[in-house]
């Protein structure tokens, strides 16, 4: 593989936004490891009291994460290239979709929630802005190394839970922090009573997403490195999956395993086999991946899939809310406060509604909710590509493709180390789609994480 070359790469402002892309993966990286937790929970988030929790213990405060933020779009507007291409309305859409969120949170119930949920969508427009004019005419390869390091962090935390660092944290939680407060959320502490590990993000599921969002771009990386021979290149890229695939089994998420499995199927389909491989390796994946499945989850089925009937309770209820709520919703980050209201007695309480597209709905009204969806749908669309050609564009779109569809049973998008991310991918997927099938620049090798587009 090769990587592409921007005519202006060797010029002043294309050196600027080389150290643009650094700067912005690295601040991405330190997202997957800091800002784990939905913006809604913040008052559960303690500043760090020594250097052992700053740097490895729990996530920071995320207005750290804003004024960070805040210095790199100022660093983007300067040096990026701030043209707008064809489809304009698919650029000016997630703008909106934002705007309606500013409109729904005036006829919030709880203006707390909405101010901390607004200022989280308003830092994944602008992560969604920088990834479309910023990020997409530089050379990214340093951008990926640090979603790269990242990465790899959260995985070796993830065995390092698993392997005895789960109870030595659970021990820690409820001798130093529990006593502190009154109060946590269910989710919070089930995860903290449970085996199941979560590694830097919020709670396991979220671990899944970060897996089905950046594995795919991850390996692509990898594979397009120059630096190491082909059987290295391999061996490294097999090494990380393996220890992907261990750590997704680890935190016991089940649509997780789904949609992985899926994306293994779709993957397939784009790579240029005889039909009757791929027919021979699609039934492998499918049976191999049901069977694990249902050996895997048969006591949880058996025990009556409680989380599976807690969601349609969630789902009920935002249905109703959003018929209740039709144009406003109840304000953005707000679906606790008339789920409280309408939930049957035995049911768990959430404050968030498991599916992106209807918590929008309930949070902001069928206009928020039709905003949000067909954006997403749009971007799926237009930018699907054709080829795995290019391998990097290629696995962006599949792991995008995955954070989306876990968005159906999920919450990624209220998760800032997911939704940063993939607002990212969304705006660097639409800036790079019209060169995605023109011929291949062939005159500079790549670099560990470098792309082609």
């Amino acid at each position: 593989m090769m990587a592409h070359t921007n005519p202006a790469s060797s010029s002043r402002p294309g050196r600027l936004l080389t150290v643009f892309a650094g700067v912005f993966g690295a601040f991405l990286g330190l997202s997957l490891l800091k800002f784990g937790n939905p913006p809604i929970m913040e008052k559960w988030v303690t500043r760090p009291g020594d250097i052992y929790e700053f740097v490895l213990g729990y996530p920071w405060p995320i207005e750290w994460a804003y004024w960070l933020l805040a210095a790199i779009c100022l660093f983007g507007f300067a040096t990026g290239r701030w043209q707008i291409p064809g489809r304009r309305w698919l650029i000016i859409l997630p703008a909106a979709w934002f705007a309606w969120q500013l409109l729904a949170a005036t006829q919030t119930l709880d203006t707390v929630l909405s101010r901390l949920t607004v200022m989280h969508f308003g830092a994944c427009i602008g992560c969604f802005y920088l990834g479309h004019f910023c990020l997409a005419p530089a050379n990214r390869s340093w951008f990926w190394r640090g979603i790269f390091v990242a990465f790899l962090v959260v995985l070796a935390i993830g065995f390092e839970q698993h392997f005895g660092g789960l109870e030595e944290t659970r021990r820690y939680f409820f001798l130093y922090l529990y006593p502190k407060l009154a109060q946590f959320p269910p989710d919070y502490m089930k995860k903290m009573t449970s085996n199941r590990i979560f590694a830097t993000l919020f709670y396991p599921n979220a671990l899944a997403g970060a897996l089905l969002l950046l594995l795919p771009a991850v390996l692509a990386a990898v594979m397009e490195t120059r630096l190491l021979t082909l059987a290295a290149r391999s061996f490294l890229a097999g090494l990380i999956a393996t220890a992907a695939m261990c750590c997704l089994y680890w935190s016991a998420s089940k649509a997780g395993w789904l949609l992985m499995l899926l994306l293994a199927i779709v993957c397939l389909f784009h790579f240029r086999l005889d039909r009757r491989i791929k027919l021979a390796v699609f039934l492998a994946l499918v049976l191999g991946g049901t069977v694990g499945f249902a050996v895997k989850y048969s006591s949880f089925f058996r025990r009556g899939a409680t989380s599976v009937v807690a969601r349609f309770d969630y789902w009920s209820a935002a249905a109703r809310t959003a018929a209740t709520h039709p144009i406003w919703g109840t304000g953005p980050g707000t679906f606790a406060i008339p789920y409280e209201r309408m939930k049957r007695p035995e049911s768990e309480m959430s404050r968030l509604v498991h599916n992106d597209y209807l918590e929008q709905a309930s949070d902001s009204g069928l206009v928020g909710s039709a905003l949000y969806t067909t954006w997403i749908g749009l971007v799926l669309w237009t930018t699907r590509p054709k080829s795995i050609e290019d391998l990097l564009y290629f696995a962006t779109w599949l792991g995008f493709l995955g954070w989306s569809l876990q968005g159906l049973v999920e919450f990624g998008l209220y998760i800032p180390a997911l939704a940063w991310p993939s607002f990212t991918f969304m705006g660097l997927l639409l800036g790079t789609r019209p060169q995605a099938a023109n011929s291949v620049d062939k005159s500079e090798p790549a670099t560990v994480g470098s792309v082609r587009r």
